[in-house]
């Protein structure tokens, strides 16, 4: 197989690598029943007029399986924090002690974890789309090369290893989606 096939494939491979991160990413925000403190990664607090990552004016731990406590490293902060986290809309009320704040992370309902599978399933879908874009494009890259001396028995061999790696990859997010399918329902 050809230098130039090989760089196309390995390029495809790094993208959908990032692609199953990004999916994963986003799967590990769908809040299952459980305080994890990456459901407050797209948190933005308002630190001093600038828009903030949570994480980065304060630690955010989970002592137990139902609570997520937030440590603003200035005091000052704690009612710009607790007005972000409301306003982030996670269905979740956070509970100001004048020292940290205490969010209970309340067990969910049977209709509420459907909805969350639900939107697991469109986040894998999401993902599952962005994988085949990057074969689209890597398809179409690969095509580009016969103007470069590529034989066209190389070119479809390269697609077809393009293919794999497609195929191997879905089955990745569908296992992410159906492990996270299974955190969520799992009362």
């Amino acid at each position: 197989m050809s230098e130039l096939i090989k760089k196309q494939i390995s390029d495809a491979k790094a993208s959908m690598d990032r692609a199953i991160e990004h999916a994963d990413s986003e799967l590990n925000k769908i809040r299952a029943g459980k305080a994890n403190p990456s459901m407050l990664d797209d948190v933005s607090v308002d630190y001093y007029g600038t828009p903030t990552p949570l994480s980065q004016v304060g630690s955010v731990n989970t002592p137990d399986a139902r609570t997520i406590i937030v440590q603003p490293w200035e005091k000052s902060l704690l009612p710009a924090i607790e007005k972000a986290i409301k306003e982030a809309n996670l269905g979740v009320n956070p509970q100001n002690d004048g020292v940290i704040i205490r969010i209970n992370v309340p067990p969910l309902t049977e209709e509420r974890r459907r909805d969350l599978v639900k939107k697991a399933k469109g986040e894998a879908e999401t993902g599952k789309i962005a994988i085949r874009n990057i074969r689209k494009d890597a398809n179409e890259k690969i095509k580009k090369l016969k103007s470069e001396g590529v034989s066209e028995d190389e070119i479809k061999v390269g697609e077809a290893e393009v293919q794999k790696l497609t195929d191997a990859f879905i089955v990745k997010v569908d296992q992410l989606s159906e492990a996270k399918e299974k955190d969520i329902m799992t009362v």
